[in-house]
């Protein structure tokens, strides 16, 4: 009696945690109109690619090594199922045990509870996708069949349960301020793998196919909750034991996982949050600014790099921008240049990510900037307020380029033409400091602090996308004097293209001291209409 009781409490209680989560997805929905929109964008999303995947693996049925690419897409989803937590922790509301823990439940039927809760969303159901699909690539014959009707279920559970218990010991971490800059690290890891990914598509085609993947899926075969998908597999090769083991290593590492989630969350009911104590105790450090401040320049321009300096050492979201900023400026080119299909002209791209960087300026001030407002009185405040912010991105970005140049015209051995592409590259980070500058002043807006990943306020998305891409065209249309130079030395096979250099970087600067300008004006004009912006979120 006492254990079907208990069997109905959780099974009430499951129902319950389904019904929260669906309710959390509803009212989410009803907060503004932009936020139902990006949510049903991504819903499309998510199955237009679920569906293409689907096609994709059940056309692969029949073909030879179509079970060597199954093991490997459920070891890369697990893997991308695992870092989720890390690198998205605000990404679902539920992630968070520590909000249940004055709550009377006891962490088994919790566990069973919030594991029936974290089946509700678009992960889960591009998971099963994508599940679904690889057992009908591989499943022939009755038994794969029957096989596979207990390893779908079993690869979207150890997927989901690997999430949450990966979260569950690291929420004291992910919840804190230092473990929030693990978000930081999220555009170089989608950077680096995409790259990568791509490097790793061509070379398997130049190889010659699916067969190249054989001796790494192999080992992935035998790795949960690839494992329950390589048991479809075997069966279907008429390896039954083989399925059999295949399968109790994937029900052993749910059990693991779950066993693992559950004594995490034992711990986090029963533990106090000592992830202060430490930081509270530990002495105040002055940090970089010390040694640095003696190298800049005095008076409001050294104060205000320094204030900008710091921005990027310490305010997670500006962190974020810089470090994805700096990771795929240089991927793009490099990679490229390794694969042997690189050109010079993708420096620019380097240019363009850094120069993006200037735009948005007192956003990321957020309600903070009324203590910059304070001190802007007239135009000529203004325009050394922006300077010194202007100043401080030029410090990093011009070095970094011109190491990005380096190291592309090194990497296609053509260092004839690094003159012209330092030159180009500094137009056109020129264009976008001037365009960043005025779209600053004309069109401001909130950067959400509650959120790893969120860089608008609901309601201000029209304005962000006319800052950026109007003001990215209109850099693009400041270069066209510059590009019809290169154009005209290029075609009259000219030996001064080493002038480009000197041109470009003079070019360069005066669109940036006309940028500065033209905004500063505005900006004084406009500091209520700023503060009121960049204050809403």
């Amino acid at each position: 009696m006492a254990r079907r009781r208990c069997a109905l409490s959780t099974a009430s209680l499951t129902r319950v945690f389904v019904g929260l989560k669906l309710s959390l997805l509803r009212n989410g929905l009803r907060q503004s109109s932009g936020r139902k929109a990006a949510y049903i964008v991504s819903l499309v999303c998510a199955l237009l690619l679920a569906a293409a995947q689907l096609a994709g693996l059940i056309l692969l049925r029949g073909e030879a090594h179509a079970a060597s690419l199954v093991v490997l897409l459920a070891g890369v989803l697990a893997l991308g199922w695992a870092v989720m937590p890390l690198f998205f922790p605000s990404g679902d509301e539920t992630l968070d045990p520590t909000r249940l823990v004055m709550l009377p439940l006891r962490p088994r039927p919790l566990v069973t509870a919030l594991l029936g809760a974290s089946v509700v969303g678009i992960g889960p159901l591009f998971t099963l996708c994508l599940a679904v699909g690889s057992a009908i690539a591989v499943a022939h014959g009755a038994g794969a069949v029957l096989v596979s009707v207990l390893a779908v279920p079993l690869t979207l559970l150890v997927c989901v349960a690997l999430a949450r218990a990966v979260a569950a010991a690291n929420i004291r971490l992910l919840t804190s301020r230092k473990g929030r800059d693990l978000a930081v690290l999220s555009g170089l890891v989608i950077a680096v793998g995409f790259q990568l990914v791509n490097f790793g598509a061509q070379r398997i085609g130049e190889a010659g196919g699916l067969a190249t993947l054989e001796p790494v899926a192999d080992v992935v075969r035998w790795v949960p909750p690839a494992s329950a998908l390589g048991a479809v597999g075997s069966a279907g090769d008429g390896a039954y034991g083989t399925a059999l083991v295949q399968l109790a290593l994937a029900a052993l590492a749910l059990a693991a996982l779950l066993w693992w989630w559950q004594r995490s969350l034992t711990k986090l009911m029963t533990t106090p949050d000592g992830s202060t104590l430490a930081a509270a105790s530990e002495p105040t450090r002055r940090g970089m600014s010390t040694g640095l401040h003696r190298l800049l320049p005095q008076g409001r321009t050294g104060t205000v790099m320094q204030r900008s300096l710091r921005y990027v050492w310490r305010d997670p979201k500006t962190k974020a921008a810089w470090v994805t900023s700096l990771a795929v400026g240089l991927i793009v080119p490099v990679f490229n240049a390794l694969q042997g299909t690189g050109s010079i002209y993708l420096v620019c791209f380097a240019a363009s990510m850094l120069g993006l960087l200037m735009y948005n300026q007192f956003g990321q001030d957020t309600s903070a900037f009324w203590t910059v407002a304070l001190t802007i009185s007239s135009a000529r405040d203004a325009y050394a307020e922006m300077r010194a912010r202007a100043l401080a991105l030029l410090l990093i970005t011009v070095p970094y380029m011109t190491l990005v140049a380096v190291v592309t015209v090194g990497l296609l051995g053509r260092w004839q033409d690094l003159p012209e592409t330092l030159g180009l590259s500094f137009a056109l980070l020129g264009a976008m400091m001037a365009t960043g500058a005025v779209a600053s002043a004309h069109f401001p807006y909130s950067i959400p602090q509650d959120s790893a990943y969120k860089n608008v306020a609901p309601g201000q998305g029209g304005i962000a996308w006319i800052s950026i891409f109007g003001g990215m065209l209109f850099s693009a249309l400041l270069c066209t004097p510059l590009l019809a130079l290169t154009i005209w030395l290029h075609a009259s096979e000219s030996a001064a293209l080493w002038l480009l250099l000197p041109v470009g970087t003079a070019y360069g600067a005066l669109l940036t001291w006309a940028g500065l300008r033209l905004s500063a004006p505005r900006t004084a004009d406009r500091l209520p209409e700023i503060l009121t912006a960049v204050s809403k979120g």
